[in-house]
């Protein structure tokens, strides 16, 4: 079962490294990269000694391990209700690098890339390590519904692909239905149009709020490419594995032959593959009790920002960041992370648009994917910053 208050703070000071634990000087609390402190699940330790226990760590055939394929599969189907064909199904060693091949496989110099602002910076950097331009949809900064209609507007004859983050990082954004219906209709006009749909974070969704998968949205199921991966639901960051799923048999064979795993160049490492067929097949117990503690810290960080002078942030509908707005403090996002660091030796990270796009400034961003007492903890650091 998972335990809300089993955090070894030893042993993430020796492996908790991109900007965490391992990379801090003594005695900061690092709400920063979002990766759980917490260990993995009991299934998954478990089938990974098992299978080094077989003391053959042997290749893996190029195309993934059959069990991983259809334990994602089967996953989708009781998730989702999106049925997918295992074999259009790979595992890639992450999610950011189905991200990136995807690109290098779909886009060439001067094609062009929708992409969301704000929202996580690999988009930006898979496209434009291509070649591709990337183009700057403003999502709304209110509660509105997002209006996909004003998005057609930026679509040409040069456009390839449109990015969708869902849930959306930093803001914890959940697309309704709705929304992803109005989406498909635009997209359904263009019919080489290609939707690359992360969905890395779509079992961190906190009630009322449900997550649909855009492949779910019929219409436009063979121009979907959905990437997702295993790292902050199941906390296997450190295994590199995500997987690719491409209902496009044509499309999918170029992935395949792009990513170069044929040849051993690359590949997706097979304890990756085990641990995550683990998690999918047996911690979904787990995996629950783990969202409804995220739920929880939610609710008690977002109360907490909201008390601090100058800080405003919104309940995010999905992930476990929060992306408060400090514009009305005395300090950009630069200076916070800053004075947060060296005096309240707390690290956050700044909405700075090299990360998030330009909608970030005035932002700073915090993972609350910890106990209850280090978060409470670290607010506590940050309210009195402020409060002085």
């Amino acid at each position: 079962m998972f335990s809300p208050n089993n955090v070894d703070i030893e042993i993430l000071s020796a492996r908790a490294y991109n900007l965490r634990w391992a990379t801090l000087p003594k005695g900061v609390i690092p709400l920063t990269a979002a990766d759980p402190d917490f260990p993995v699940a009991a299934p998954i330790q478990k089938a990974l000694k098992n299978y080094i226990d077989g003391g053959y760590l042997s290749y893996g055939p190029a195309e993934g391990l059959p069990q991983f394929k259809e334990a994602v599969a089967k996953d989708y189907k009781i998730k989702n209700e999106v049925t997918y064909d295992s074999n259009c199904i790979l595992p890639v060693d992450s999610a950011a690098f189905g991200i990136y091949l995807c690109c290098k496989t779909l886009l060439k110099p001067g094609d062009e890339v929708i992409i969301f602002d704000p929202v996580d910076f690999l988009f930006k950097y898979a496209a434009e390590q291509v070649g591709a331009k990337t183009i700057t949809y403003h999502t709304p900064q209110k509660d509105d519904a997002f209006d996909f209609n004003e998005l057609s507007s930026l679509i040409s004859s040069k456009t390839k692909m449109i990015c969708l983050c869902n849930p959306l990082n930093p803001t914890g954004k959940v697309f309704t239905r709705s929304e992803l219906l109005s989406l498909a209709e635009v997209v359904a006009k263009h019919k080489d149009l290609i939707v690359l749909s992360d969905e890395i974070w779509s079992d961190i969704i906190f009630s009322p709020n449900t997550f649909n998968s855009f492949a779910s949205i019929g219409p436009v199921f063979d121009q979907t490419i959905t990437v997702t991966g295993y790292s902050k639901s199941y906390g296997l960051a450190g295994l590199r594995i995500g997987s690719v799923l491409c209902p496009n048999k044509k499309i999918f064979d170029q992935i395949l032959e792009s990513s170069l795993h044929q040849s051993t160049v690359h590949g997706a490492n097979v304890l990756g593959q085990i641990a995550a067929t683990a998690a999918l097949n047996d911690a979904q117990v787990w995996l629950s009790s783990f969202v409804e503690h995220l739920h929880s810290m939610r609710n008690l960080a977002v109360q907490r920002l909201n008390e601090m002078p100058g800080v405003h942030c919104k309940s995010p509908e999905g992930c476990y960041v929060l992306f408060p707005d400090i514009s009305q403090t005395p300090y950009s996002a630069s200076e916070l992370h800053k004075h947060l660091l060296d005096k309240a030796k707390v690290a956050v990270v700044p909405g700075l648009p090299k990360w998030f796009g330009s909608a970030a400034e005035g932002h700073i961003r915090l993972s609350f994917a910890t106990s209850e007492e280090l978060l409470t903890e670290a607010l506590d650091r940050i309210h009195k910053f402020l409060d002085q």
